[in-house]
């Protein structure tokens, strides 16, 4: 077993991997940029040292000073989490050269995996259902039209080191589609530093269901049930659950084996994420595999007992899988709200400032990762989920009540955030009968002023929307009536402030 772990990673996943660290007895060492010096990784690390100045690409990128941070302390392993270096071939193999151990697949699983065509390829061989289209890169604008055509519209163009919705495009009719390249082409060039697309089917009404994995060096691999995921803007997830509430043992079963040969089909080790479109008809299609530990990993630890990281710390240590398939059961409903710093009744746009007032929500089966602390600031420099509110239940139904009182519970002012846009979709009858797919959002929010007035009165209880700022300035914190909290919501300064965002 490890001695000292460092954790290449920053906000909430920092902090908890740095729990479980001293849960089983390893010392951790942080790292940190000039912007993050107060930060609460850095204060519950063992170890913490300052890695570069605020950018990303100056400090939590730079995979040399890392390495050198970790043959300076002694650290023999490096948890990556996800997001920064956690999907970089190049620096897993620097790590290897260098004798430290990724928390996480070997380099060759990740290149294979991080191309979206390539990965097509490998599974195919394994009989995994792949979204009708073409497996290999467009070379050839006119000849790609003829394709599409082929196909049959709508289309998606996709960028094959892609990912959260970049180098991605719909194309609905064919007079579109030269244009949709260019600009699919050009923005994954920008964002990659690689141009490659491909072509498949757009697959309408689709719901974005995902297996966790679980894989050591000795050939176990398991399947750990699946995600629904199909709550997104822009193609990122805001809202997670587990188990889906629409799958039958046996399709799940089914998607799990596909998901077990995915991880065969690169050889893979440690915690990844296979992702799978589901249509109307309940066919299920390969996506992508995400080779790292997911943002939506609480939900599965709720339903399975499993806690992930610890996992993954001990397959990397050397050690077989701790438990079986026949071992694991779906014990109850856990759901994930993102809480992110953007205003959701102004198309989600990203917000900054401190949090006036941060309380966060306790209780059994409530569960909280986070990364702040009341007056703390958000930072402008990296992703805008600050945390992540979990809640578990024996049934889906309660499940959503909990989130509910979990969130009229969550008190948060100085920034807007995705509370009360979480708590609309809690009491969204589509939501709650399970009739939805990745387009809930563009098809039921409307996400201008109209909407959040519809919201703050009637679609659910206004205390979501009510400003703690108020409350707290008033010095009247408590359970105020539904008609005061319809009142002070429409006159708090975060619902006064939309207008001006």
């Amino acid at each position: 077993m490890f001695s000292k772990i460092l954790i290449a990673n920053r906000g909430e996943i920092a902090v908890r991997v740095i729990r479980t660290c001293k849960d089983i007895g390893i010392a951790t060492v942080a790292i940190y940029s000039e912007a993050d010096k107060h930060a609460l990784h850095v204060r519950f690390a063992d170890e913490a040292y300052c890695i570069g100045p605020a950018a990303s690409s100056e400090s939590y990128l730079r995979g040399d000073k890392i390495i050198e941070l970790c043959k300076k302390t002694g650290a023999q392993a490096v948890h990556p989490g996800y997001g920064f270096l956690s999907e970089n071939a190049g620096f897993a193999r620097e790590l290897r050269n260098a004798g430290i151990t990724l928390i996480g697949p070997s380099p060759e699983s990740m290149d294979l995996m991080g191309s979206k065509i390539e990965s097509k390829q490998a599974v195919e061989k394994y009989g995994v259902p792949l979204v009708p289209g073409i497996n290999e890169a467009i070379k050839n604008a006119e000849e790609a039209l003829q394709i599409a055509i082929k196909i049959g519209f709508p289309v998606l163009i996709k960028a094959s080191a892609g990912g959260g919705g970049k180098g991605m495009r719909v194309v609905h009719e064919a007079n579109q589609f030269l244009e949709a390249l260019q600009m699919a082409q050009s923005e994954a060039r920008n964002s990659f530093g690689n141009d490659a697309v491909f072509i498949e089917k757009y697959v309408t009404k689709p719901r974005h269901i995902e297996i966790q994995l679980m894989a050591d060096n000795f050939g176990n691999v398991a399947y750990l049930f699946e995600r629904e995921c199909s709550i997104q803007r822009r193609h990122q997830k805001l809202i997670e659950e587990a188990p889906s509430g629409i799958l039958s043992p046996e399709l799940r079963k089914k998607m799990g084996e596909a998901a077990v040969n995915v991880a065969k089909a690169c050889n893979y080790s440690g915690a990844g994420t296979v992702e799978f479109l589901l249509d109307a008809s309940m066919d299920f299609y390969f996506l992508e595999m995400n080779t790292r530990l997911q943002v939506e990993h609480p939900v599965t630890e709720m339903i399975t007992g499993i806690d992930l990281v610890k996992e993954q710390i001990m397959v990397a240590a050397g050690n077989p899988l701790s438990f079986s398939q026949e071992d694991l059961k779906i014990q109850g409903h856990a759901i994930e709200l993102r809480v992110c710093a953007e205003d959701p009744f102004n198309k989600f746009l990203p917000d900054i400032g401190a949090l006036n007032v941060y309380r966060v929500p306790k209780g059994p089966g409530v569960r909280v990762d986070d990364c702040m602390e009341e007056d703390m600031e958000i930072p402008i420099y990296y992703d805008n989920m600050f945390a992540k509110l979990i809640v578990w239940a024996p049934d889906r139904n309660l499940a959503i009540a909990k989130m509910k009182r979990a969130i009229n519970e969550f008190q948060i002012s100085g920034v807007a955030h995705t509370l009360p846009f979480g708590l609309w979709v809690m009491n969204h009858p589509n939501f709650i009968s399970c009739d939805f797919d990745t387009g809930f959002i563009d098809k039921y929010f409307i996400g201008n002023e109209d909407s959040a007035n519809q919201v703050s009165v009637s679609d659910f209880n206004a205390a979501a929307i009510i400003s703690a700022e108020v409350l707290h300035n008033s010095k009247s914190i408590g359970n105020p009536t539904a008609s005061e909290q319809i009142s002070q919501a429409k006159d708090s300064k975060w619902y006064q402030n939309r207008k001006s965002k």
